[in-house]
C-alpha cells in the first residue's frame, strides 16, 4: 500500500510539502473593510493564527480603536492602513507599504438596496467600482507584488449568498457578487500557476452591527428557523475559521472556489 492509498505525506513526485498547519506566522495580510462586523472578525481570526495584519477602512479613528482591540491582551501584531478602495494610488501604496504582503482578504462591499426600477446604470456602475473593480484592482496589485519577489499568496474574496441567489429590490449587490465569483474563478486560473490561491467565501445570514435591526426581527428569526438547518444566525467567528483555513497551507490544492458559510441555506429546499 502507498502514502496516496493511505492518506501519508510519501516522497517524491505529488508528496506534500510536510505535516499540514493552519498557522500563519511570518505571513502579512491586509484585511480591507475590517474596522467592524465580518471583517474585523477575520482580522481577529488572522492575527490568531500569527500572521501580521493590515486592518484597513476609511475612517482613522475607527481604525484605531479597532486595532486596539486587537492588540489589547493578547498583543495581536496588527497595524493599519485608511484608504478607499476606489482609490487605486492609495491602494497601490497600502499594498507596496508592507514589503512582504502575501495575503490578500477582500472584505470592502457596499450594499443599495433598490431594485431595477431603481437603479440606474450609473449608479449600478458606481456599485460595481466599489464592490468588484476594487477587488481586482487590489489583487493585481498584489499578485505583482508576489511576481517580483517570486513567492506564492493567498487571495481571499468575500463574496456572499446574494452571488448565487436573487432578491427583488437588491440587483446590484447579487450582480456584483456573483460578478466577484466569476471574477476568483479567473484569476486562480491565472495566478495558479505562479502558486497563489484565490478563493471566495460567501457569507449567509450573520450577527453583526449591520444587521442589528433584522436581528432583534422576530420574522427573521423564524425566517432562518426554516431557511438554514442549524435554525440559526451565524457568528462571525465561524467564517473568520474558513477564511484563516484558505489562507493557510493546509489549502494549497484548494483555489477558483466559492465556499458558502450560510448553514445550508443554498442548499436546503
Amino acid at each position: 500500500m502507498t502514502a496516496a492509498d493511505t492518506g501519508g505525506t510519501g516522497t517524491g513526485a505529488g508528496a506534500g510539502p510536510g505535516p499540514v498547519t493552519f498557522r500563519l506566522d511570518g505571513r502579512t495580510a491586509l484585511v480591507t473593510g475590517s474596522a467592524r462586523g465580518l471583517g474585523l472578525e477575520m482580522a481577529r481570526g488572522v492575527a490568531g493564527a500569527g500572521a501580521r495584519v493590515v486592518l484597513n477602512g476609511r475612517d482613522p479613528a475607527g481604525l484605531a480603536a479597532a486595532a486596539e482591540r486587537l492588540r489589547a491582551g493578547v498583543g495581536y501584531d496588527v497595524t493599519t492602513a485608511a484608504f478607499d478602495v476606489t482609490d487605486r494610488p492609495a491602494t497601490e501604496h497600502a499594498v507596496e507599504e508592507p514589503g512582504d504582503l502575501d495575503i490578500l482578504v477582500d472584505n470592502v462591499g457596499h450594499r443599495d438596496r433598490r431594485g431595477v426600477a431603481e437603479m440606474s446604470p450609473q449608479e449600478l456602475h458606481a456599485l460595481l467600482d466599489t464592490d468588484l473593480t476594487s477587488a481586482y484592482a487590489l489583487s493585481q496589485t498584489v499578485a505583482r507584488g508576489l511576481a517580483a519577489r517570486g513567492v506564492p499568496g493567498r487571495i481571499v474574496n468575500v463574496s456572499s449568498v446574494m452571488g448565487q441567489l436573487g432578491r427583488t429590490g437588491d440587483v446590484g449587490y447579487a450582480t456584483a457578487k456573483a460578478a466577484l465569483d466569476g471574477l476568483t474563478r479567473a484569476l486562480a486560473a491565472g495566478l495558479g500557476p505562479s502558486g497563489t490561491t484565490v478563493n471566495s467565501v460567501a457569507p449567509g445570514t450573520f450577527a453583526t452591527e449591520a444587521n442589528g435591526e433584522l436581528t432583534a426581527d422576530p420574522d427573521w428569526e423564524r425566517r432562518l428557523r426554516t431557511r438554514t438547518a442549524p435554525g440559526r444566525w451565524g457568528r462571525p467567528e465561524e467564517i473568520a475559521a474558513v477564511v484563516v483555513f484558505l489562507a493557510s497551507d493546509a489549502a494549497t490544492f484548494i483555489t477558483g472556489r466559492t465556499i458558502a458559510v450560510d448553514g445550508g441555506m443554498t442548499t436546503t429546499f
